[in-house]
């Protein structure tokens, strides 16, 4: 039995149909360049390797083709799909979960999450500054949350926040209450930019 923590691993996810947006998100432009790369980009400076989370018909697309992926296998699941197919992959690691619709994510948010990690928890997460509920993708899911994971998906469930409501997860408090603020419609898409232009 090893007691050394697990090393952690990121996962972009980037699998989304971006609905809402009407074009793809992962394609945005924020800081100079795609939101995907620049989130991929920012995960590389925290864990010792990153993957894309990507749908098996994304794995060509431009923005996504010249990065490491993990590709879904289990449709129409959303984002928990791209964490189990993550631990599927690589089982013995931590995986550091990030949805790429957050452009206000920092190094000082990585960084906090990292520093107050449980490994004796299944998961560590931030409470959202919102609503006080659990921020699923922007966390870190441990080797031992692979099995309730997999129970879970196996029951028709798929919603990961709902998982770590009822999951032994650590939650943190955001250091930045607006880091986690995603971007789903046009019009936060251009607010954001405002935001960061400015």
């Amino acid at each position: 039995m090893r007691n050394s923590t697990p090393i952690i691993y990121g996962l972009v996810l980037a699998g989304g149909a971006s609905t809402r947006m009407q074009r793809d998100k992962a394609a945005l432009l924020y800081h100079g360049k795609p939101q995907l790369r620049w989130t991929y980009d920012l995960l590389t400076e925290v864990c010792q390797r990153v993957f894309v989370s990507v749908r098996a018909n994304q794995t060509c697309d431009p923005v996504r083709a010249g990065l490491p992926q993990i590709v879904d296998r289990l449709e129409g699941k959303g984002p928990i799909a791209g964490i189990a197919a993550a631990q599927e992959a690589h089982p013995e690691v931590a995986w550091l979960v990030v949805a790429c619709d957050l452009p206000f994510l920092s190094r000082a948010t990585l960084d906090h999450l990292l520093t107050h990690r449980d490994p004796a928890r299944c998961a560590t997460a931030y409470r959202s500054s919102h609503d006080s509920l659990p921020e699923p993708l922007c966390a870190i899911y441990e080797p031992s949350a692979r099995p309730a994971i997999e129970t879970y998906v196996a029951a028709g469930k798929n919603c990961p926040r709902k998982f770590l409501l009822n999951a032994d997860a650590s939650l943190l408090d955001q250091p930045d209450p607006h880091s986690l603020d995603n971007v789903n419609t046009i019009e936060e898409h251009r607010a954001a930019a405002r935001t960061l232009g400015a």
